[in-house]
Order: structure tokens, then sequence, then C-alpha cells
């Protein structure tokens, strides 16, 4: 049985922080899925820099419920919160935050749902176990990508980043996950002796991307989950189209992850699922219809 713990106020506030953030698609989604819901809350996005954030949050009223937070915050927003659930402590990293009351105090409960919304854009293309994943670049959304690759049942994940002496910490979240890690550079010579059956880009949608691949023959042997979206297809995903593999853009998992999201701030609970959560998915699908382009394959 699915239910949702609507808070005592009929209007709750809620938004995505982050520093650029006037293109994210957050409120867009969030704004689909409570129409559907019949939930009159208001979702906005709003830029906050990391300097700003402990006021921006301590400043919030009775009427806030929650935020989402995107890069720079995931990490900076850790020393407000009063706890956080098992994967934003694997990964480090935080991209929901729920606020409730607890004795008359505001309490702040951090979540990690960046990992789910990967696993779940995959299996949407049957992709459900990868023994060998290749992560392209080390940075934030990298971490989730290894937990990620973890669940996925990866006994190997090959870190390429191009300054691999900042991928330490990738290396600890991998052995913590329960899964080996190796960091290589981000070259061609590097990618060809990858036999990897998935690659998780975490690179920005750019010309340069692609061009890091050079000739290497790693597209032909390999499934693409990229999470740049917009253009789509990205750069990468356009050579991997070509090369016939399954190609899954990032707007797949950025609509995961705002429905793990949405059931955190309905439920409280990120495994708990919303009423007649296909409606809400498909509403929140047809809100970016537009940004996703062709479909991926």
């Amino acid at each position: 049985m699915t239910h949702v713990n609507v808070p005592t106020a009929s209007s709750r506030r809620l938004a995505v922080l982050g520093s650029p953030i006037a293109h994210s698609l957050s409120p867009r989604l969030h704004a689909a899925a409570y129409a559907v819901l019949g939930l009159d809350w208001r979702y906005d996005a709003i830029d906050v820099s990391e300097s700003d954030l402990d006021p921006f949050v301590t400043g919030r009223g009775d009427e806030w419920l929650g935020l989402s937070l995107t890069m720079p915050l995931k990490n900076s927003i850790r020393p407000l919160l009063d706890s956080r659930d098992e994967l934003s402590v694997l990964t480090g990293s935080t991209n929901t935050v729920r606020f409730s009351l607890s004795g008359g105090e505001r309490r702040l409960d951090g979540f990690n749902t960046d990992v789910g919304g990967i696993v779940r854009a995959l299996d949407e293309k049957a992709i459900a176990s990868a023994r060998h994943v290749a992560i392209l670049g080390a940075g934030a959304t990298a971490a989730s990508a290894v937990v990620a690759a973890a669940q996925l049942g990866a006994e190997h994940v090959s870190i390429l980043a191009r300054s691999p002496e900042k991928a330490a910490d990738l290396e600890q979240i991998g052995h913590a996950a329960g899964t080996s890690i190796a960091i290589l550079p981000l070259t061609v010579a590097s990618l060809d002796v990858i036999d990897a059956s998935l690659v998780i880009s975490t690179l920005p949608g750019t010309a340069e991307a692609a061009g890091l691949l050079g000739d290497s023959t790693l597209p032909g042997r390999s499934d693409l989950l990229d999470v740049a979206y917009h253009p789509w297809p990205s750069a990468l995903g356009a050579i991997w189209s070509a090369s016939d593999r399954t190609v899954v853009s990032g707007l797949r998992m950025l609509l995961h992850q705002a429905l793990l999201q949405i059931r955190i701030f309905a439920n409280s609970d990120p495994a708990l699922p919303l009423p007649d959560e296909a409606a809400v998915l498909a509403a929140m699908e047809s809100s970016v219809e537009s940004v996703d382009g062709p479909r991926e394959r």
C-alpha cells in the first residue's frame, strides 16, 4: 500500500540550488509530478554559491520542505546535515535534502538519488548487470557512477581521468562499495585496452569529449550512458549510436533521480513508490519531451 505523507501546511516550497542554475530542468519535472499528485507545492531554481549556501539554508522558513542540490553544492551541504543516507555517506555526495521538525527543532536529512537515477535509467534499456564498467571523468558525478557500477555487479571499474592524481577518492569509494578500481589517464591508449561492457561518461557533452576517443575501438564493444543530454545526441552518443550499441541519455538519469527525490519529499523514503507512479513518471517525461530530441537507442 502506498501513501503520501502530506505535511500540515497545504502549500510548501522547494527548490533546486546551484550555480549556474538557470538551465535546470528540475522545476519542469517536479511541477509536472506535483500536479498529478494534487500537491500545492512550489519548486524553483535558485542560484546559490558555496559561500551563500549556509545562510540560504538556515534562513528558510517553516513553509520549506526540501532542496535539490547540483554543482557545486553536493559536497558543501554536508556540515549542515543532521543525517545522511547510506549512499550519501558512501559517495560523499548529497543531492537531496528534506526538512522536518523533531522536538520543535528543524532537522535536515540528506540523500543521494544520483546512484538510483543511473541504475534505473540503465534498467529501462535492459542493462541490469555489467562485469566491467569504464567511467569517463572523475568529478562528483563519477562517485555516484562508481557506486552504481557496484550495484550492477561490476567486479572491476576503470576510471579514465584527465588528471588521474585527483581521482584517489574514487578508488576508496569503489573499494567501500565492493568493486576493484583502476585509475588510468583519459587517452586513446588507455581506452584501447579497456574491455568494458558499459561506459558511463560524466564528461561535458561537447565535441572535445568525442575527440578524446580518437581511433579507439571501444564503442563497438560497449553500451553507453552519457550523463549529458542537451543537445542530444551528445558527441559521444552519436559515436556510440553509429556503432549500433545501446545508448542512454543523461535525461533518463535526471528523470529517475528526480522521481526518487519526489518520493523523499512526499514520503520521506526513496524506496516507497508514489500513488499512481506510472502516471507521475509519464507527466514528468512529457514536461521535458522537447529537450531530449531523437530518442536514444
